[in-house]
Parts: C-alpha cells; sequence; structure tokens
C-alpha cells in the first residue's frame, strides 16, 4: 500500500505508560527515540505534559506522565529528524508550564478531550498556536458521540486554529465501515483540516483500521511499538512500518527495540488482545471494567464477565428464599 501523505505517530511512551505507569527508563526512552529515529518515524509522543498539582498520584507515576523541558534536553540532548509531540488533557494542564516552541524539546502539543469539552480544547489549540506549536484536537469515545453533537463541534473546530483533527476509537469497537463513515463526514465538514486516526485493537482491528483511514487520506496514524498501550493496546508502529511500501520507513531498527525492550517487558506487563478487552470492545464500552478484571484472581472467568455486562441483575446477589 503505497502511502506517502502518511506520517506516523508513535505513542509508545505515552499511551504505553498506561500499562506500567510511566516507569520507562531513560535508556528505554532514548533507545526508542535513537531508533524511530533510524526507521524514519515522524513523531515520538514522548508523554503527557499535564501538571501534577492537577492530578491525584502524580508521585507515584514515571516521569512521562508529567514532562519538564530540562529533564527531556538531558533524555535527547541531540534531536533528529523525528519530532516530540506530547499529550495535554483538559483540566489536567497548567497553561503556563508550556513553554514557547523555541524553548521546548516539543513541536507538537495534542489536546484531549470529550465532545462535550471541544470549546475548552480549541482555547488550549489556540495558547498552543500562538506559541508556535503544531497541534491538533483528539475527540475521545466517538462511537458514544450523538450526531448533532458532531456536527455542532464541527462549527467550532472548522474555524479554529487547529492543524490536525483525531477521530479515535477509544474503545476499540468500531470497524471498517464505521471508520469509512467517519472519516467520509470529518472531510466533508471539516474541508480545511488535516485528520489523524488512533485506534485500539479489542477486536484486532487497530491495524487494518488504521490502513482503511489511511486509503481515505487521513495523514496522521497513531501507533506503538509492539502494540503497547492501555488495555488491548494500539496499531502497531512495526507493522504499519513494513506495509507502507514505497515510503521513507524501515523496519529493522524497530525490530531492535522489539528484541531489546519489549520483549522482555511484555514478561513482566500485560497488554494486548485478550477476550475481556475484546468484550468492552465489541459491547462498546470502556476497558475499565475489562482491566479490573485482568487484575484480580478472577481474571480468566470471562463467562461470568460477560454476563455481567450484559445482564445487570446476574451481579447482584439473589435474596435466600423466605
Amino acid at each position: 500500500m503505497k502511502l506517502n501523505h502518511c506520517k506516523i505517530v508513535d505513542c509508545t511512551i505515552r499511551d504505553g505508560g498506561l500499562v506500567n505507569n510511566w516507569d520507562f527508563s531513560v535508556e528505554f526512552v532514548q533507545d526508542l527515540y535513537n531508533n524511530l529515529n533510524k526507521a524514519g518515524i515522524d513523531y515520538m509522543e514522548i508523554g503527557y505534559k499535564n501538571s501534577p498539582k492537577l492530578l491525584k498520584g502524580a508521585e507515584s507515576a514515571g516521569p512521562w506522565r508529567f514532562l519538564d523541558d530540562e529533564f527531556l534536553r538531558t533524555v535527547i540532548p541531540h534531536k533528529g529528524h523525528t519530532k516530540l509531540s506530547a499529550l495535554v488533557d483538559i483540566g489536567r494542564v497548567d497553561e503556563d508550564d508550556i513553554l514557547p516552541r523555541d524553548e521546548s524539546m516539543l513541536d507538537l502539543i495534542r489536546v484531549a478531550c470529550y465532545i462535550k469539552d471541544v470549546d475548552k480544547a480549541l482555547q488550549l489549540v489556540q495558547t498552543f498556536h500562538d506559541r508556535g506549536y503544531e497541534t491538533t484536537i483528539n475527540i475521545m469515545a466517538l462511537s458514544n458521540v450523538m450526531e448533532n453533537e458532531l456536527i455542532e463541534a464541527f462549527e467550532l473546530i472548522k474555524e479554529s486554529v487547529v492543524d490536525v483533527v483525531y477521530i479515535v476509537d477509544s474503545y476499540g469497537s468500531l470497524d471498517y465501515k464505521d471508520f469509512i463513515y467517519l472519516v467520509d463526514k470529518f472531510k466533508t465538514h471539516l474541508p480545511n483540516k488535516r485528520l489523524g486516526v488512533h485506534t485500539h485493537n479489542n477486536m484486532q482491528l487497530a491495524f487494518s483500521n488504521t490502513l482503511i483511514a489511511a486509503d481515505n487520506g487521513v495523514e496522521l496514524l497513531d501507533a506503538s511499538v509492539y502494540g503497547m498501550g492501555r488495555a488491548a493496546g494500539n496499531c502497531p508502529t512495526e507493522l504499519l512500518v513494513t506495509h507502507l511500501k514505497n515510503t521513507k520507513y524501515t523496519l529493522r531498527p524497530v525490530l531492535e527495540v522489539i528484541d531489546k525492550h519489549m520483549i522482555p517487558l511484555r514478561e513482566k506487563e500485560e497488554w494486548g488482545y485478550l477476550i475481556p478487552y475484546m468484550i468492552t470492545g465489541t459491547l462498546d464500552e470502556h476497558p475499565r471494567s475489562a482491566m479490573a478484571l485482568r487484575a484480580s484472581e478472577d481474571k480468566d472467568n470471562s463467562v461470568d464477565f460477560y454476563d455481567k455486562l450484559t445482564t445487570p441483575e446476574v451481579s447482584f446477589e439473589k435474596s435466600p428464599k423466605g
């Protein structure tokens, strides 16, 4: 598949950090950056730029949860072709923590929000744009958004300065027909905006859905090495690299990272396609209940889990017969 318009955004540290509480060593992140650079990857999302003051449990998270520019300069003293990206969440970022781009290690700041907060997200986008950054807005949980809400959001987005608008399959519940429909809708209502895609692998569709989006003109493709990401994980970077033909991408440097870092990490941490994540995906639900199941002693009881999600009364103990 020849798709020269595409750019890969590797989210291994940011989305993968949801698996291990961002407990990546500096060596891990340096090796990943250097090898993604060798592989020709366009962006590496090196973490969140949220504020520890605005989040509980900040002290237990790794440094990639709250990126510090001075720290980043020591981690990546020499930037290559691969640009650096960070994600922020509405209500969790302090604008004063964001330096002007010419003083920062970051090139791209992405703003994640739910549909009800698109107006707040676009205010942040304006701020980051004014400070010189490339920007995106990532509307989460699109599968749960009503069409009239989406149309209203498009009106705001169309008039904004945001560079790229993301189609996000937060619950891994969408298939190729959904993506064809959504990409067409976004292109129709936002003809002046570039598009991006972020998929989850609950139903083993992250890779194919990303390709469908790319084939229909979506430019920024999110992925992560070995698919590492929350719950069922993301579209694997290595699959995109090897499948996008006649591009600048090369596979071997990504395989080096997998051999050295991802295989040992996978022995300690769990992510990827598993039946509980498939169940939440097919029911179009957030994977938090499946994540809780996988963290319990009952982690492989998928029938009981399915029954509880599909017939709520099963989850209550029946009263003893009197």
